[in-house]
Parts: C-alpha cells; structure tokens; sequence
C-alpha cells in the first residue's frame, strides 16, 4: 500500500454506507434506504462537528460522550422528520457506523 503514516485515515462514505447496511439486521435494513443511511451519518457528522470532534489536521484520540450523542441524533432526526428510528434503531446504526471505523482504523476499542 503506498500510504505514508502520517497520512489521516479518510471515512469513505458509500463503504460506509455498504457496511453500516450489511451490518444491522434485515428489519431495519429494510426500513431504510441509502440516503437515509447517508443522512444519519451527517447527522453523526454533524455532532462530531459541533463538539470539536473532527479537525482535517489532528489525528488525537478523543473519548465522545455516548449519551450526549444520542440525545443529539434523536433530537435532529425528530426535528428534521427525514426518517423516523426508534433509539434501539439508532444504537444498532450508531454500532455499525463504530465497527466500519475500527474495521478502517478510525475508532480504538476503549
């Protein structure tokens, strides 16, 4: 592979999108569609964003807030009405979306 080290690791997000949907199980696979998968991962972009989560040019390891997280998310996607998850459906998403980032060393196990 001809990445250097120092190089941050990209979230590519149709990957994402591939695993987090191979990932859950098929009742909420099929509940949702691609865009909506690519919407919960803006939300979760988003939290990250607001709380200082995500900077282009840091790679520091960062502990988030589980239960602030999940408060976020159900609060924007009650708000924006663009899909409706159960918080059992979001953790099982916000799992999935956790496993793709260790499966591209993104997230360390804690």
């Amino acid at each position: 592979m001809d990445t250097n080290d120092d190089e941050l690791l990209e979230f590519d997000d149709e990957q994402a999108i591939a695993y987090i949907l191979n990932y859950i199980p098929q009742d909420l696979k099929s509940k949702l569609s691609e865009d909506d998968i690519s919407y919960f991962l803006d939300v979760i972009y988003e939290y990250y964003d607001s709380n200082g989560y995500i900077d282009e040019n840091s790679v520091e390891e960062t502990t988030i807030d589980e239960e602030a997280m999940m408060d976020f998310i159900m609060k924007t996607i009650r708000k924006e009405k663009i899909i409706s998850l159960t918080e059992d459906e979001v953790q099982l998403l916000l799992e999935a979306e956790y496993q793709y980032g260790k499966s591209i060393g993104i997230y360390d196990e804690e």
